[in-house]
């Protein structure tokens, strides 16, 4: 008997581009992430800079999954679907962010970061706006990529984030001094275009082709919104949670709001070039197993993506733990090292938790389920937020991570477990 099927190593050969793709990307947003801390340390303007990319993300995350079920269509119509979809996404992107950027200075001041003294609150209102420019490039590039790994094609969209993250370190070798912090946010703008333009290559490859055209009423468009309805309330829920958190963080002291975005940078890592990629790389193969009704071998590559997961992730959340000061100082420079590490520690027990939820979730996706993940979601972020904030008290922003940890845990067994008994009758 083979050890593996053809099906488990075009997984793994994609996994592992994947994979490659990235940890460099993960390199360069630590060089990233060095030098920004290295000019500026974990301070008021610091907190501001990472408080501004809140609602960002969150419109980002809201379109970008819009191209999950791209390829669910015929493939001579898939490009006019994927024009429709993108045309779609970039106006209701372009909107939101007008919206955003008109009223940021009473959301940063009510809702993102009450916290913050009012200057801190003006200069992430203005680095928020600025960072919106990005979210609009991004509700294109995202679509792009996931198009693009429903061709099977992983190597351009790895390499995208690369170089997103080469704009922010160019923004802060050579804007930061004339430009102070809103050089980086134009070296995030940067960035995005170029995480745009590298995938520009493969649009050709494959024969795509973009129409101006915006229709509502098309079938395609229709089935692909009320799909996706409650996959984007799920995403938004975690965004919503990450707002919470910055939100409280921001009531806990100068440095609170740094910390926990270095840790959080820090603990996924390993999640990326690990769960994130084998994720990735797994879902066509789920979604085609699920389409074909092949529900054994769906339960057995989702228990292998799993296992091999956790194996890794384990050790790498007990490096995490043993090792955190010497690695927040490595990463981010010696006078950030505390502040850091305290974070990171309990960011590292949710470790196998975050990971194991990137299987877990596209195995209800492939099936064209995006309610449950969506109700577990909700479920998780009141089980997050409820131990934020009786952990806050004792153990200061640390509580914050310590509860993201739980609730993320909770979310991921919860799946595995509700997946296990839909499949236990084959």
């Amino acid at each position: 008997m083979k050890l593996f099927t053809s099906t488990d190593r075009r997984v793994i050969l994609s996994a592992l581009i994947v994979s490659a793709g990235f940890a460099a990307a993960k390199f360069a947003g630590v060089v990233d992430d060095f030098i920004v801390a290295r000019v500026f340390g974990a301070g008021r303007e610091l907190d501001a800079y990472y408080a501004a990319f809140g609602l960002p993300d969150l419109l980002f995350t809201l379109i970008a999954v819009f191209t999950g079920y791209l390829a669910a269509g015929d493939r001579k119509g898939a490009w006019k679907l994927a024009s429709s979809v993108v045309n779609v996404a970039f106006l209701v992107t372009l909107a939101a962010a007008a919206v955003v950027a008109l009223i940021a200075p009473w959301l940063v001041r009510r809702f993102l970061a009450p916290g913050f003294a009012p200057e801190q609150q003006v200069l992430t209102a203005s680095l928020m706006r600025l960072i919106l420019i990005s979210t609009a490039i991004f509700s294109v590039s995202g679509l792009v990529m996931s198009a693009l790994q429903a061709n099977q094609h992983f190597l351009l969209p790895a390499l995208a984030p690369v170089m997103y993250n080469l704009g922010i370190i160019g923004g802060a070798l050579f804007l930061a001094r004339p430009l102070g912090v809103m050089g980086l946010a134009v070296g995030v703008v940067v960035g995005a275009a170029m995480h745009l333009l590298i995938q520009v290559p493969g649009l050709v490859r494959f024969g795509a082709r973009w129409s101006p055209g915006v229709s509502l009423a098309d079938p395609g468009v229709r089935r692909v919104l009320v799909l996706l309805g409650p996959r984007i309330l799920g995403l938004g829920v975690v965004q919503l949670t990450a707002l919470i958190m910055t939100n409280l963080a921001s009531r806990l002291g100068a440095g609170s709001v740094t910390g926990l975005a270095l840790a959080w940078r820090l603990m996924q890592m390993p999640e990326t070039i690990i769960a994130t990629a084998i994720g990735t790389a797994v879902f066509p193969t789920l979604s085609a197993m699920a389409a074909q009704h092949q529900r054994v071998e769906l339960r057995a590559t989702m228990r292998k993506a799993l296992g091999v997961i956790v194996l890794l992730s384990v050790p790498a959340a007990i490096v995490l733990i043993i090792w955190r000061r010497p690695l927040s100082g490595l990463f981010f420079g010696v006078g950030n090292a505390d502040v850091v590490a305290y974070a990171l520690q309990f960011y590292a027990l949710g470790l196998v938790g975050h990971s194991a939820l990137e299987v877990a979730a596209r195995t209800f996706y492939a099936q064209q389920d995006t309610r449950t993940p969506l109700a577990v979601a909700a479920g998780a972020m009141v089980i997050a937020v409820t131990a934020s904030l009786i952990l806050m008290r004792p153990l200061s922003y640390g509580g914050l991570a310590l509860g993201n940890a739980i609730g993320f845990t909770v979310e991921s067994g919860v799946l595995v477990w509700l997946m296990e008994r839909r499949l236990c009758d084959v």
